[in-house]
């Protein structure tokens, strides 16, 4: 069965059930912000303190975020912006309200554009680490460490020589780019709602596998003081900002990611118990990332606040002192790439859905332009790491006078576009939309309305209001 649209009488592509639509959404919120940042993050704020504070970010912040942008859809079945535009409409307010929803289909365009080069240093390491596990089987031990035979220097050297290496770059780009592509062409059913069934019981399987081999091998025991012993001197207003950043970011909220989801639902949904349902499995993804990750960390005695080079530096050496390090080195990093391609398909979905519902392209046609588009982008990110390492996109402005390429589009993404987005997001439906519609679509009733209400109207607002500040006047945090 699918959803009708709400603009015309042909039929329009939906989610087949509610299981699948759920699939797809937390497939859409988990990614390398679960498997990569969130352990970065963590390691470099001290562990528990930060923990706790992001896990209520998440469920008084993030949460009632999540059902307004599953709740706009749903009410607006079309694109982000026809979808405000249609909410808005029949609340009352001004149509201009679907600014924000503009503002996420080009947030989640440029976040495509260098996470698919990202993703590709993960292809490249799942293609490093499987040669060198068919390797371990050749010679007979499919059961060795990772990587034998290589001092720390190499193996920490790979990621150096990826970044020096513009046509490699070029090429893990392209792979990655073009599969995002070719799913999110066949449309919702044949294609995201496809992948989505099989990748994320195949993303959970593997992350709960190594896991549990982490339990055995690692040190699980100082993982786990490490993420739920809280120190709370160390919950600094910086770790505090990070903690309200990375509940937005690992749970793809103002990028309208959701919204564009949520328009393929079919009525009867329960919007409440289903937001609800994304936003604990996002969490307890990012949580068992870090209870999978530091326990190797911890046993071979490596630093958990190693920042960004965690995963592409430490990692690789700590699985080559690990049994069957080969195979899990390559198992952890399928599982990251999984993560990625669930998240890149809703990233060109948002746009790809505006071009659309706006402009009555086809959706191939849609998915190429912003498709080949992101790509074009993103070769501009990979340069910067090597040819172009010199340029400054804005190099005007003190807070990315710094930063190269990929960076500059990730900050500003990060620190003003997502912000802004959640931001007009929380004002739309707080103060906007119209309440008996919201309590109707949303199903929910008495206290639990209320206090949704209260959460999205007021504590959104001004948590968003100071994650977007602090994130553009770095000094305000004093510390």
């Amino acid at each position: 069965m699918v959803a009708s649209a709400s603009t015309g009488s042909a039929a329009r592509d939906g989610w087949s059930s509610r299981s699948a639509f759920i699939l797809a959404a937390i497939g859409a919120a988990v990614g390398l912000g679960n498997i990569w940042r969130f352990p970065t993050l963590a390691g470099e704020s001290g562990g528990g303190a930060f923990v706790f504070f992001y896990i209520a970010c998440v469920f008084l912040l993030g949460l009632p975020l999540v059902l307004s942008e599953v709740f706009i859809g749903r009410a607006g079945q079309t694109d982000a912006v026809g979808s405000i535009k249609k909410v808005a409409r029949d609340s009352g307010a001004s149509e201009s309200w679907s600014i924000f929803g503009a503002v996420g289909a080009m947030a989640a365009f440029l976040i495509l554009s260098f996470y698919s080069v990202v993703a590709g240093w993960v292809l490249y390491y799942v293609g490093v680490m499987g040669a060198d596990l068919l390797g371990a089987i050749a010679a007979g031990e499919p059961f060795r460490g990772a990587l034998a035979g290589e001092s720390q220097e190499a193996i920490q050297g790979r990621m150096g020589n990826l970044f020096a290496s513009p046509g490699l770059l070029l090429a893990m780009h392209l792979v990655f780019m073009g599969g995002t592509l070719f799913i999110v062409a066949r449309g919702i059913g044949s294609g995201i709602e496809k992948a989505a069934t099989w990748l994320m019981p195949a993303f959970f399987v593997l992350l709960v596998g190594i896991t549990i081999y982490g339990a055995f091998v690692g040190d699980m025991g100082d993982a786990i003081a490490f993420l739920f012993t809280p120190d709370w001197s160390k919950l600094t207003p910086a770790v505090m900002n990070s903690a309200l950043g990375q509940a937005l970011f690992s749970l793809s909220l103002g990028v309208a990611g959701l919204i564009t989801y949520g328009s393929y639902i079919n009525e009867g949904s329960k919007l409440g118990s289903t937001s609800a349902t994304i936003a604990i499995a996002d969490t307890s993804v990012a949580l068992l990332a870090g209870l999978m990750i530091f326990p190797i960390v911890f046993a071979v005695g490596l630093d958990p606040a190693a920042g960004p080079t965690l995963v592409f530096q430490t990692l690789p050496f700590a699985f080559q002192s690990m049994p069957a390090g080969a195979l899990i080195g390559f198992l952890f990093f399928v599982l990251i790439l999984v993560a990625a391609i669930t998240s890149s398909i809703s990233l060109l979905e948002v746009p790809t859905a505006y071009g659309i519902g706006e402009r009555g392209w086809s959706r191939r046609q849609s998915a190429l332009i912003f498709g080949g588009g992101a790509f074009v982008v993103g070769i501009a990110c990979l340069l910067g790491y090597n040819v172009w390492a010199d340029v400054r996109l804005l190099g005007f402005w003190p807070l990315f006078a710094e930063t190269d390429i990929l960076d500059t589009i990730d900050g500003f993404t990060g620190k003003v576009m997502l912000p802004l987005g959640a931001l007009l997001t929380s004002v739309f439906i707080g103060w906007k939309a119209d309440r008996k519609m919201v309590q109707e679509v949303t199903g929910l009733e008495g206290p639990m309305f209320a206090i949704w209400r209260f959460l999205i109207a007021w504590l959104c607002p001004l948590a968003v209001t100071i994650i977007l500040i602090t994130g553009l006047f770095p000094a305000v945090l004093g510390s």
